[in-house]
């Protein structure tokens, strides 16, 4: 099992009803197809640096997961179903330690 971060766009004109709707459903996803939620982050409101759909706000949900490379798909596949709602969105594997970067005095990368 992978760790995944999916970070979600949604409509700033989705009623707060709706916008949990849409959210409980794309966990409902994550969890038919063999997924664990391990964290569903909302960021809120925020402004966008260009227009999308003519819209200068959004509302972004960030979802961190486990699962099958497959789920990552079918996930992306209701995204694009729902996408009157959903704006846009971005899938991306995890790692799973960090590495840290060791640098010079200098600031410089070694």
């Amino acid at each position: 099992m992978r760790k995944f971060e999916t970070l979600v766009l949604l409509s700033p004109e989705l009623s707060s009803d709706n916008r949990e709707g849409v959210i409980a459903s794309l966990k409902d996803v994550i969890e038919r197809n063999g997924g664990q939620i391990v964290e569903v982050d909302h960021w809120g409101m925020r402004d966008l640096a260009y227009p999308v759909r003519k819209q200068m706000r959004g509302y972004y949900v960030r979802f961190v997961y486990t699962g099958p490379n497959a789920l990552v798909a079918e996930l992306e596949r209701n995204i694009r179903i729902a996408a009157e709602s959903i704006y846009k969105f971005l899938s991306v594997r995890l790692e799973e330690e960090v590495q840290a970067v060791e640098g010079t005095k200098d600031g410089e990368v070694a």
